[in-house]
């Protein structure tokens, strides 16, 4: 019988869900060195560098233009959100940040009618904006449209790409979806409610994603057990009838890698029930099928477990 005396921890969910995507996290901000990301993305600007940090760089890199004053309430909301989605993105886009107070030529320059107000740049241009506060799934949704509009720039025209650096590897795979690295961020921040949002924008817009569902099943049977007393679940294992302790029991076996163990236990519940107690145990057990890879060898053996026990 398994041992429930320690509870599952938040890393065992990230190994049966997202180990992938975490990994990979982790591989590149160890790579790029502490912080390199967001002091490379995000940057204040003034009359004197806007040439340089927002025209320039914007020839090969969309900047996002954050006009912003520390008397607007505004501001004080929407500001971290844009820090927080443009430092997601990897350094593919720059949030370039304007007090307007201090700078007020490029308010006036840029006919800024309030505060807040952002503006994408590219290619020199303001190409699109918005002039109010916004929740962060907007704001991450009007940047992957910028970010969208911008690689159907260098489709059209190729030779605007700009070259990359001097003994820079070319890039074996696309970026990362942005709410993948948002679950990836809310994982690691012990966020799981952020995290099980980010997948689930993530399966709205491409259901068929393994990374992701495997993510939201990890985090939903991280979510369940959170709460569990191992023990009280242990005493009450000794009532054949009482499927919520054995279904949370094999919840508790997944997390600690027994995965067989749960399985089987699940099974079991199967088996020896009928009704709505039957199909909660069916179901039960598919949402932890759906914490491994379609390729897992356990999981052949628990489907042909789980159709002896129903048919």
């Amino acid at each position: 019988m398994a041992d429930f005396s320690r509870p599952g921890s938040l890393y065992g969910a990230v190994d049966l869900g997202a180990r992938k995507q975490a990994l990979e996290a982790q591989s590149r901000r160890e790579a790029a060195g502490p912080q390199a990301a967001s002091s490379a993305s995000i940057v204040d600007v003034t009359e004197e560098t806007f040439t340089t940090d927002v025209i320039d760089r914007s020839m090969s890199v969309p900047v996002v233009l954050d006009l912003w004053s520390p008397r607007a309430p505004g501001s004080a909301q929407l500001s971290p959100v844009l820090e927080k989605v443009v430092g997601s993105m990897g350094g593919r886009a720059v949030l370039a940040k304007v007090n307007v107070d201090a700078s007020p030529q490029i308010a006036q320059a840029l006919r800024v009618q309030a505060v807040p107000t952002v503006l994408a740049i590219f290619q020199g241009q303001a190409v699109t904006g918005f002039q109010q506060v916004l929740p962060e799934q907007e704001v991450r949704r009007w940047l992957e449209e910028l970010m969208g509009a911008v690689e159907q720039f260098y489709q059209a025209n190729p030779d605007a790409r700009p070259p990359a650096a001097p003994g820079a590897q070319e890039p074996e795979a696309p970026p990362a979806d942005p709410d993948l690295l948002a679950a990836e961020q809310a994982i690691e921040q012990g966020d799981l409610d952020a995290a099980e949002a980010a997948y689930e924008r993530l399966l709205a817009r491409a259901p068929g994603d393994e990374d992701a569902k495997m993510g939201l099943a990890g985090v939903r049977l991280i979510k369940r057990t959170a709460d569990a007393d191992p023990a009280d679940v242990q005493r009450r294992l000794a009532d054949p009838a009482d499927v919520d302790a054995h279904l949370l029991a094999a919840d508790l076996e997944m997390l600690s890698g027994a995965v067989d163990e749960a399985f089987a236990r699940v099974v079991a519940v199967v088996k020896r029930t009928s009704g709505d107690d039957r199909d909660k145990a069916r179901r039960h057990l598919l949402g932890l099928f759906e914490t491994l890879p379609g390729d897992d060898p356990s999981l052949a053996k628990a489907r042909r477990a789980l159709a002896s026990a129903l048919f």
